[in-house]
Order: C-alpha cells, then structure tokens, then sequence
C-alpha cells in the first residue's frame, strides 16, 4: 500500500508543476507572419509617401492582436527582421512606420538591426 500511494503522490505533484507551467511554446510561426505580409510589400517597397492598403493594416492589426505572449512578440520580431533583410528593395522608413500608420502599437521597431531579445 506505500509503494500506492507514494507513486500517487509522485503524479500528484507533477500533474500540479506540469499545470502551473506556462506554455513556452509560441503561438505565432514565421511563415505565418511573413506570409500574412503579402498585402504590405507594395507600400513597403515604395520610395514615395502613398497611403498604406486597407487590407494591409488589418493583417498588421491581426498579427499585433495575435502576438499575445512575449515568446510571440519575439517570434514575430524575429520574422519582421528576417523579413527586413531578405526583401528587396524595402523603405526602411515605410517598414518602422508601418504600425504606426496603422494605428498600431509594438514594442519594436521593425528593422533588420532591431534586437528582438530585448522585447517584452
């Protein structure tokens, strides 16, 4: 009966750590946020001031709605930045000013320099 109810007590606490332990897994997946960026590549490789796409500020609202945890705040930096240096012929200044243009808030600027370590 010891060996019982020690192996119960055993499942008892690790079912109560596994429980309280948040999910570090992120929600949000490159592909996902570089992918969604179809509707912006106009506007971000656009050398004159023109009006950002309707269709492209709702995918910038959806992603900055689903970045929710830290994790995904860094996951989708680390997208924007790759992003940032792998697109051709990207406005700099079009890409930092993209989430302020569309009414959005993030903690980072989207640049191929940002350190996405250091977002919360």
């Amino acid at each position: 009966m010891g060996v019982l109810r020690s192996s119960f007590v055993a499942m008892m606490v690790m079912y109560m750590v596994l429980a309280t332990t948040p999910n570090a897994e992120a929600v949000l997946t490159c592909g996902q946020v570089t992918g969604a960026l179809a509707p912006c590549l106009g506007y971000l490789r656009s050398q004159v001031n023109v009006p950002v796409p309707l269709t492209c500020c709702n995918v910038v609202r959806g992603l900055n709605n689903a970045a929710r945890t830290t994790l995904d705040k860094r996951t989708a930096c680390g997208c924007l930045k790759q992003t940032a240096n792998a697109v051709t012929g990207l406005n700099l200044n079009a890409a930092a000013g993209l989430p302020a243009r569309c009414g959005v808030n993030i903690p980072y600027k989207i640049s191929p320099t940002t350190d996405c370590n250091r977002v919360v």
